[in-house]
């Protein structure tokens, strides 16, 4: 293949804009990553309604740029369920801000930015949880992902892991009794700026395998019809050692000026690495999750039943990774709901990855 001068001339442009002179070959100055997972999903209400989808419910790419040690840029797109078109499917930027990284100790962050908020919100790709589809309680209660406009600083100290993020506000407007404060999210969508979101989180890590923190998110939410000041207090905690994977987290989301005064919910997963006892170089991990949540946990009033978005679920489930960064999923799960005793039977299989 003929290399012309043309072709030389242009590497040597494209080099220029791509490094800068000082730029040092062993560290790269560009960062590429990101997941994806693609999901079967098998659901069965009473005798005849069975519903099943076969769904690529996420891709997603990750880009960074570092500028020095202390300056770089983060960001992540995402797509959701294949394409966009007439309201089907999503494209969203669920990250994109500049960090700077002072210390261990101190580190500050602004742009589209995640709330610091339970265990999944800010670590949500697929080999880091169990089961095929995200925790319900990540789903009613925690809305995850949950990503908005604001401003973060962060650090650790002594083996205290702590951030504190000031956020776009909620839009209490489309609170609901079946979906808690979920739809309220406004994405970075011009949110009105004159009633900010406060979160606060410390997470504990020197004991080994053990994470365990809690978080206070205050936001006097408003609508164009409602004000609805919102409070939550979430604890969690997760153990990864020894071949064992445990993870609890409990959470209350406490409304004024409502006819729902809480919502409330909690889920609790143990599983073990059967492949250690074989000697197997992969992951197998059966596991068994036990979830309970209420979007409505406490009215005031006959206009909500307490009952009829109060849903257990327990759900029995296997992890394969034949590398850290790949999962193959199966689980299978009872939803029952307590106002009807309506049971909801689903089987999931999965496929996941990061990199």
């Amino acid at each position: 293949m003929r290399i012309t001068f043309l072709t030389l001339f242009t590497m040597q442009i494209f080099n220029h804009c791509l490094f800068s002179q000082d730029f040092d070959f062993n560290t790269s100055k560009v960062t590429i990553g990101g997941y994806g997972e693609l999901h079967y999903n098998n659901e069965k209400t009473g005798e005849q309604d069975v519903k099943t989808m076969l769904d690529f419910h996420r891709f997603v790419l990750f880009f960074g740029y570092n500028w020095n040690e202390k300056w770089s840029f983060k960001s992540e797109v995402e797509l959701e369920h294949n394409f966009v078109q007439s309201g089907q499917g999503e494209l969203e930027l669920e990250q994109a801000y500049i960090n700077y990284h002072h210390d261990d100790y101190f580190g500050f962050q602004a742009g589209v930015i995640l709330t610091s908020i339970g265990l999944i919100n800010e670590n949500h790709e697929p080999p880091l949880f169990f089961g095929v589809e995200r925790p319900d309680y990540h789903n009613r209660i925690i809305p995850t992902t949950w990503f908005g406009n604001g401003a973060a600083i962060y650090g650790n100290f002594n083996g205290f892991d702590y951030k504190f993020t000031v956020l776009e506000g909620l839009n209490s407007d489309k609170f609901s009794a079946s979906n808690g404060i979920r739809n309220g999210r406004e994405k970075g969508y011009r949110p009105k700026a004159d009633r900010l979101l406060y979160n606060a989180r410390v997470d504990y890590l020197n004991l080994q395998g053990l994470r365990f923190g809690a978080s206070y998110t205050y936001n006097d939410a408003k609508g164009d019809s409602t004000n609805i000041p919102v409070s939550i207090l979430e604890l969690h905690a997760k153990y990864e050692a020894n071949n064992i994977y445990s993870v609890f987290e409990i959470g209350n989301i406490g409304y004024k000026n409502r006819s729902i005064e809480s919502s409330l919910g909690y889920y609790f997963d143990l599983g073990y690495d059967i492949a250690s006892i074989i000697d197997w170089d992969v992951e197998l991990i059966p596991f068994f999750r036990y979830s309970d949540t209420n979007t409505s946990a406490n009215v005031n009033d006959n206009s909500v039943s307490e009952e009829h978005y109060h849903f257990t679920q327990f759900m029995v489930g296997l992890s394969f990774k034949p590398i850290s960064q790949i999962v193959f999923k199966v689980d299978y799960s009872h939803r029952n709901r307590e106002s009807d005793n309506q049971k909801i039977v689903l089987f999931n299989l999965g496929l996941g990855y990061m990199f």
